[in-house]
């Protein structure tokens, strides 16, 4: 068949990740070790998101105190107002910060690739594949996330529809400037370019969610919640130890009604004197960071060191069971949490490095989580590069499947987080749009300047690209399949009132619908970059 070849080689691979004894093992056992170690890597990714979600909340919810002079009697009158605009976090935070896993691959793809005249293939190929996983999969997550009946719509349609814009142009200019204005290379001050437009969304979103004059568009909008994520009920046992104040675990217990307990811990409803709990962060590695902030500022305010936090976090990251799940009757259950748990223990080790959440109003826990996050995403890039070379499969492919979806896992834990937990879908579909974004101006635009800065300041050339018509012929398949996704969140905001929820029959065909637009844009993508097609 033409071009699989392209797809698969049968060629041997010198390279290795760790021992140099790894190429004397066979090419497929060695496929098998690294694409395990690439979804272990993933699995870090969704752990981490974890703590980075907390940590912007705490970012998020910091106020200021403002003394103002009231106009009529004279006096000072106090007010504590949000640091942050709600807008600009979901846009810059919240989006910027899971989509780093894909910036910091395309990043370190380019800082490989300086002296090179062309561009990494496994950045623009991960960020667009990354859009598409952004749009298609999380959308459709999202929309069955809320439970059964339940609607999310979003409050403020203006701003949506400026992000909207700009995540849309993001691909047009994207093809422009590969296709149409300078074909098949990106000159320095195309890649300035791409950079500087992040900055306009900023300004433009701002501008609308304020309603300047004559720079946003006069629609009518609901109003947004005064806290970005709404309070949730503390879980507090009657006779708790005072050991248990500092625990950042909320811990998972039966359901009283069916006698499921969830190994996942997504929702738990316990007995023997806790409250019913619905938490914070769902997904991968909830134990050591669904956390009681209340207590946590209860410690504060009683002057308690917050070093007692951050070991706790050490004591809850080697814990296999809560006590809770050791009175569960089942016992399969209960040894599929403690396996689930003993995988995730190195992890959740790890990341127990990263400072309480309530330090410095959380900046410090939303760096380290950064760092991590690029950490990982090196390991990542590694792995990305040995599966192709043992494989003898296209990089493009490997990026546009599974490491486009391997790396956008935090903004799908981030968007179900915020779609399950504010009463709104505004910031659970803005970090879809605003990620795909970010993903073109800053996670293309700035590895693309540090690669055409150095080739025209040493070779006075632009930057090549290798496969522009690949890359060219998925933004065409992206942009056709996109229009179909939006159009269906159009229809479900004029039938049903809302974009997220709803009957669960409905959710889920439209479940199922975004589903199909994503393999449709993975398929055609795989065989256009692999010469099939």
């Amino acid at each position: 068949m033409p071009g699989l070849s392209s797809i698969i080689g049968l060629e041997t691979c010198g390279s290795y990740l760790i021992f140099e004894s790894e190429t004397a093992l066979g090419s497929g056992v060695r496929a098998f070790l690294y694409v395990l170690g690439l979804a272990y890597c993933f699995l870090g990714l969704s752990a981490i998101t974890a703590r980075f979600f907390r940590s912007m909340e705490s970012v998020v919810s910091h106020t200021q105190k403002v003394v103002a002079i009231d106009p009529y009697s004279g006096d000072q009158v106090i007010r504590h107002e949000k640091v942050w605009n709600f807008t600009i976090a979901d846009i810059s935070l919240l989006a910027f910060g899971t989509s780093f896993p894909q910036i910091s691959l395309a990043t370190i793809d380019a800082i490989r690739n300086i002296g090179s005249l062309y561009a990494g293939g496994l950045g623009p190929g991960t960020l667009v594949g990354s859009a598409a996983f952004d749009l298609f999969p999380i959308h459709a997550v999202c929309v069955v996330v809320p439970k059964a009946g339940e609607l999310k719509k979003i409050a403020d349609i203006g701003v949506w529809l400026v992000e909207l814009f700009w995540s849309f142009w993001a691909y047009i200019w994207l093809y422009i400037i590969l296709e149409v204005w300078t074909p098949n290379v990106i000159t320095l001050w195309e890649a300035l370019l791409t950079i500087l437009q992040y900055g306009l969304l900023l300004i433009h979103a701002y501008a609308q969610d304020k309603q300047w004059p004559y720079f946003s568009l006069p629609l009518p909008r609901s109003e947004r919640p005064e806290d970005w994520v709404p309070a949730e009920p503390v879980a507090c046992k009657l006779d708790s130890g005072p050991c248990d104040e500092y625990s950042e675990i909320l811990h998972v217990g039966e359901d009283e009604n069916k006698g499921i307990v969830d190994i996942f811990s997504i929702h738990s409803e316990t007995g023997n004197g806790v409250v019913p709990v619905y938490q914070k962060v769902s997904g991968i590695d909830e134990t050591p960071e669904s956390s009681n902030k209340d207590c946590q500022e209860k410690m504060v305010s009683e002057d308690h060191p917050v070093f007692i936090l951050w070991r706790q976090q050490f004591v809850d990251a080697v814990k296999l069971e809560s006590t809770e799940s050791r009175k569960l009757n089942n016992f399969y259950l209960r040894l599929a949490r403690i396996f689930w748990q003993l995988l995730l223990a190195p992890w959740r080790l790890l990341f127990a490095f990263v400072p309480p959440y309530n330090i410095a109003h959380g900046w410090v826990a939303f760096i380290c989580s950064l760092i991590f996050i690029s950490a990982i995403a090196y390991i990542v890039t590694q792995l990305t590069d040995l599966i192709s070379c043992v494989t003898g499969i296209n990089p493009y492919v490997i990026a546009f499947t599974a490491l486009a979806s391997g790396t956008s896992w935090p903004d799908l834990v981030a968007s179900k987080i915020a779609a399950e937990r504010q009463l709104t879908a505004d910031s659970a579909i803005a970090n879809i749009t605003c990620s795909n974004s970010v993903n073109i101006y800053v996670g293309i635009g700035f590895p693309w300047l540090i690669n055409t800065a150095y080739n025209y300041f040493v070779y006075k050339e632009p930057l090549r690209i290798e496969n522009a018509a690949g890359l060219s012929f998925s933004l065409l398949v992206f942009f056709a399949t996109s229009v179909g996704c939006i159009a269906v969140l159009v229809i479900r905001r004029i039938t049903l009132g809302a974009e997220l929820g709803g009957p669960k029959l409905w959710a889920w065909i439209t479940f199922v619908f975004f589903m199909l637009l994503w393999i449709i844009f993975v398929v055609l993508s795989s065989l256009k970059v692999s010469g099939i097609i």
